[in-house]
Parts: C-alpha cells; structure tokens; sequence
C-alpha cells in the first residue's frame, strides 16, 4: 500500500501522515468509548434531512422553471446569481437569522444539495422532446398534469443525475456546517482533530467522509443506471 510505504519511508512524519495502523487504532478508541456512533448519526442524519429538503425545493422550483417560459426568465437569472455564493458564506446569515441549533446546519446542507439538482431539473424539462409534449397535450395533458406524466418521466435519467450531484454537495456542505456551534458529527471530528493535533483522526474522518459520500452515491448511481438500461 502506497500510504504505508510513503510513512515507513519516513517522507512524512508520523504527526503529518500518521501509518494506517494508527488510524485504525483512533477508529478502535472510538469505538470502544461508543462515540463514533454519535458523530455517524449526527452528520448522517443532517445530510438525510437537509438533502430532502434541498432536493425537494429544487425539484419544485426547477420543475416550475422548466415548465413556465415566464417562470425562467423572472427566476432563472436569480437563482443562478446566488448558485455562485461559497458555502462558508452563508454561515454568518444563517446564524444571524436562526441561531446555533440544528436549523442552520441542515439549512446550509439544504443550499448545497439545492443548486445542482434545480439546475439539472430546469435544464432537462426544458429540452425534453417537443414531439412527446405535442402527444401529451394531444391527450389533454396541460400544467402538472402534463409535467407528472409526460416531462418528469422523459427527464428521469437526467433528474437521477441532478439528484447524485447535490447528493455529493450537500457530504461537501456538511463540513461546513458543522462548523456551526457543533459538539458532533464528523465535520465536528475533522475540526476538533485538527484543533488538538490528532492527525490520526483527522484523518479517518477525511476517510468516513469519503467513504459515506462514495455509498450514498452509488446508490443513486444503480438507480441512474437501471433508468438508462430501461430506455435503451
């Protein structure tokens, strides 16, 4: 393994890239001591939360932009202005607005799930096949009825696409928002880790993080995956 050759090659030193064994031995102490659990479900829970929450709004919203011309032009520019916000930038509003509790973490998770998932929804319902919205209003399809059955269904490939990349944003946000007066989760550990020179922890919970973000998108992928081998 690279990472055990670069360290017993002494490249790094142990407090700048500690071997795997001792990372392993920081992922056992937190076992034994029962608090890896309480970070997992504390930064599982706000991704889960703030994810349907952002996913849920940006479907809405993209929806209505993808369907109404005058929606995408009183809208679209707005919303493209404030994609371009960082993350760490809406932190000092939030917390001016909502405090220190959880609302402001899974807000901040909800903005970073949001922009990649309104996006992709706007931009596929927007060029989705003129010929099946003529069937469809053929068949008295109009407004969401015509969105539900018609639009929706042709952009699934490209929705589940959009869904996976603010899947992967709000993993991004979430560190960020456990920045915000948090006592858990494993931001809170990657922050505190950093704070009290614990590299060996620092560094597995760069790895949990990575490894939850990379499982939570393969589930999404075998869905995206399962689509397009449905319509080909």
């Amino acid at each position: 393994m690279i990472w055990q050759f670069v360290t017993a090659t002494g490249v790094f030193s142990a407090s700048q890239l500690p071997p795997p064994a001792d990372v392993v031995a920081a992922l056992d102490d937190l076992l034994r001591r029962g608090q890896l659990w309480i970070h997992l479900e504390a930064s599982i829970s706000r991704v889960l939360l703030g994810y349907l929450a952002g996913a849920a709004a940006a479907l809405a919203l993209g929806s209505l932009v993808g369907l109404s011309v005058v929606a995408r032009r009183l809208l679209a520019p707005t919303v493209a202005a404030f994609r371009t916000v960082p993350s760490l930038a809406w932190v000092p509003l939030l917390l001016l607005w909502f405090g220190i509790d959880e609302t402001p973490k899974l807000l901040l998770v909800a903005i970073g799930a949001f922009f990649p998932i309104y996006t992709t929804t706007a931009s596929a319902l927007s060029h989705v096949d003129a010929q099946l919205l003529e069937v469809g209003r053929a068949y008295g399809r109009h407004g969401v009825s015509l969105l539900t059955t018609v639009m929706l269904p042709a952009a699934a490939p490209e929705l589940v696409n959009g869904l996976r990349l603010g899947l992967a944003n709000a993993w991004l946000f979430l560190v960020a928002a456990e920045l915000i007066a948090s006592s858990k989760g494993l931001g809170f550990l990657l922050i505190d880790s950093q704070n009290t020179g614990r590299t060996d922890v620092m560094l597995l919970a760069i790895i949990l993080l990575a490894a939850l973000g990379k499982l939570s998108d393969s589930v999404l992928g075998a869905l995206e995956h399962r689509m397009v081998r449905r319509r080909s």
